[in-house]
């Protein structure tokens, strides 16, 4: 009462509330310790030091630029480039792996289908009985005999390789359908080749015919479980237990028939 303005200071000496620049122009004093807050980040951390810091949790490059392929993820880009038909059948034979890790995301119809029909043509010759008859029979009649047997290889191997990547679709495998189906059928001609060969003129009662048919079967099984492997990124006792209803019906049908 009867004070005139500025006689009485609650701030005391004429400052504003919070002086120091927290409010009212200014900056907040961060104070000299290491406070909650203090340089810009929790801790005086740096906020660019965070957990996703240089794209990935906890730092680093996050999910290692996708190089890691898993069953169950989408499939990576192809490894390499599409295969010609003369490095792919070559590959089969002097480097399986790198062509079965290269090739299993490329389809290879034509190679496949070529394949297996001219091991069709062929596979009647490698039938004791069947070769005799196709021998005694006239022109007219043992080439529909001959074509129909290849026609029948090729659907037979189509089916066969449909049902190895069924299985291992259902064994937790992510590969396509196309490569798996292709190289199971030019697995399947070329490992029996080197029997269907030596039976066309020595027989398959030839003991030497015989070990030569579970030997290539024997081959036939490890490319199996090694493509299946690759193709849909499986461990091996998967990818053989995918292989195996394709390799009991190998043996039965082709391998043991002629002996």
């Amino acid at each position: 009462m009867g004070e005139g303005p500025g006689s009485y200071d609650p701030y005391g000496g004429g400052r504003a509330p919070y002086n120091d620049g927290s409010y009212g122009g200014g900056s907040y004093d961060r104070g000299p310790g290491p406070g909650p807050y203090n340089g810009g980040g929790y801790d005086g951390r740096p906020y660019d030091d965070g957990p996703y810091d240089d794209g990935g949790y906890g730092g680093g490059d996050g999910y290692d630029g996708g190089n890691t392929y898993r069953a169950g993820q989408a499939p990576p880009p192809p490894v390499g480039p599409k295969l010609p038909w003369k490095e792919l059948l070559s590959g089969l034979v002097l480097r399986p792996s790198a062509t079965f890790w290269q090739m299993r995301d490329h389809t290879m119809w034509p190679t496949a289908i070529t394949v297996t029909f001219v091991y069709g043509l062929l596979a009647v010759f490698g039938f004791d009985k069947a070769r005799q008859d196709v021998l005694n029979a006239t022109l007219s009649n043992s080439i529909p005999w001959v074509l129909t047997t290849a026609v029948i290889v090729v659907i037979a191997s189509l089916i066969l390789g449909a049902v190895t990547h069924t299985l291992a679709r259902q064994l937790g495998g992510d590969g396509a359908w196309q490569p798996t189906v292709g190289l199971s059928m030019l697995i399947m001609s070329i490992t029996d080749a080197p029997r269907l060969l030596f039976a066309m003129f020595l027989g398959g009662d030839s003991p030497f015919v015989q070990v030569l048919g579970w030997a290539t079967w024997l081959a036939a099984g490890a490319l199996f479980t090694s493509m299946v492997s690759k193709s849909h990124d499986l461990p091996w006792p998967k990818a053989l237990a995918a292989s195996a209803i394709q390799l009991v019906a190998l043996l039965t049908i082709i391998k043991l028939g002629t002996f």
